[in-house]
């Protein structure tokens, strides 16, 4: 498979090494420095597109890939605003595109144990919920798209909060998350429940970006063999695991 990576950075190499030993080709590597190559991707030379950019960039390189067919992986964070004309580009184009805020496996799993727990916590009103989320200096955007994705799904369980909010303006209404930006952590995220007796707590700790990557490269070959849509990690998973994400 034909495989062009916008974005070079540290996950674009770990895509790359990742994407080479299963034995796919890079078919082209954009960054700042040549961004207009991106113009030259076309479904005849580019099998996939995996983007890892930034808030600042993401939405553009998307645009155009669908614009020119290629189907393309994101995991680029901040952007989502823009998410009803992506959908509108999938729908015009015919062209799949493929997004999750958090391609490690594991984290996807700690989705659903996180479903299941803000479900049986609902329950419990002695217990109150928070969350903390723990990554590298360099990251743009707070709180991650991941622990975004956390608090959503805490939240579809507890009508009584409205909404999340940076711990450092939340009120009681607020489901409240701790964002910290601490050296070169790949990433931890932490939710809570606790009470006067006691406390419960789910963590999941990246200890590189390995996961990461594989993840990516998971996904664009599950992209690869789709025609058109919008897809994510649930759809990867039910495949892969052979059970449906909406039973939890």
């Amino acid at each position: 498979m034909n495989i062009a990576l916008i974005g070079y950075g540290k996950m674009g190499k770990a895509i790359e090494r990742i994407a080479r030993q299963r034995g796919h080709h890079i078919a082209a590597i954009i960054g700042r420095e040549n961004k207009a190559q991106l113009s030259t991707l076309s479904p005849e030379n580019t099998h996939v597109a995996i983007e890892f950019t930034g808030p600042e960039s993401a939405f553009d390189n998307i645009r155009q890939c669908l614009q020119q067919q290629v189907p393309v992986v994101s995991g680029s964070t901040g952007w989502l605003r823009h998410l009803p004309e992506v959908k509108q580009l999938i729908e015009k184009h015919q062209t799949p595109f493929f997004y999750a805020p958090n391609f490690s496996i594991g984290v996807n799993l700690f989705f659903l144990i996180n479903r299941l727990t803000a479900r049986l916590m609902s329950s419990q009103p002695q217990y109150e919920v928070s969350m903390e989320e723990v990554h590298h200096i360099h990251k743009k955007d707070a709180p991650s798209g991941t622990a975004i994705r956390l608090a959503e799904d805490i939240l579809a369980h507890y009508p009584q909060k409205q909404g999340w909010a940076l711990a450092t303006e939340a009120q009681a209404i607020h489901l409240p998350i701790e964002a910290k930006r601490i050296d070169e952590v790949p990433g931890i995220h932490i939710v809570r429940y606790r009470s006067t007796d006691d406390l419960i707590e789910l963590k999941h700790e990246a200890f590189s970006r390995h996961g990461f990557a594989y993840g990516a490269v998971l996904a664009a070959e599950f992209l690869a063999r789709q025609n058109s849509g919008f897809f994510g990690m649930e759809q990867l998973l039910e495949e892969q695991l052979g059970i449906s994400f909406s039973s939890f």
